[in-house]
């Protein structure tokens, strides 16, 4: 039976193991793991999303013409 499932996975395709059974996205990490992510969001500026402004150009520069 196993033959016949990687055949068909591999025809049509797996369904995604990162739903949980309410459809949220929910990846299988450990507590700790997930822990340790949040608070290096919140402890390190470099980290945290809230402070990032993107990836930005040179500065333009101004025309004095007028």
């Amino acid at each position: 039976m196993g033959i016949l499932k990687a055949i068909g996975d591999f025809l049509v395709g797996k369904d995604p193991d990162i739903f949980d059974e309410k459809g949220n996205v929910s990846h299988k990490l450990p507590k700790k793991k997930w822990e340790a992510w949040h608070n290096r969001t919140k402890t390190d500026p470099q980290y945290n999303w809230r402070n990032h402004t993107g990836i930005t150009g040179a500065a333009k520069k101004k025309n004095n013409s007028n």
